[in-house]
């Protein structure tokens, strides 16, 4: 009794091509919730590294901001 191995080449194809617009949707998806162009590197690199570089300038600027504001504060305490 020999063994025999059937290959469905349809259904592996169908379902090959499931998976890949599977993951293109949970792509769509999650720029759909963040609401960003650019949710990886693979998207995009360069605008991923600019974006980061502009949130980190924000965040620095912010900071700054607030350890003024800081100051402004103690120096109005300091006065009395």
């Amino acid at each position: 009794m020999g063994l025999r191995i059937n290959t469905n080449m349809a259904a592996m194809s169908a379902a090959r091509a499931l998976q890949r617009s599977s993951g293109d949707q949970a792509k769509s998806y999650q720029r759909l919730a963040t609401g960003n162009r650019i949710t990886e590197a693979g998207d995009d690199a360069a605008g991923l590294s600019i974006g980061e570089n502009l949130r980190s300038q924000v965040r620095s600027l912010t900071q700054a901001e607030r350890n003024a504001n800081d100051g402004i504060s103690f120096v109005q305490v300091a006065e009395g």
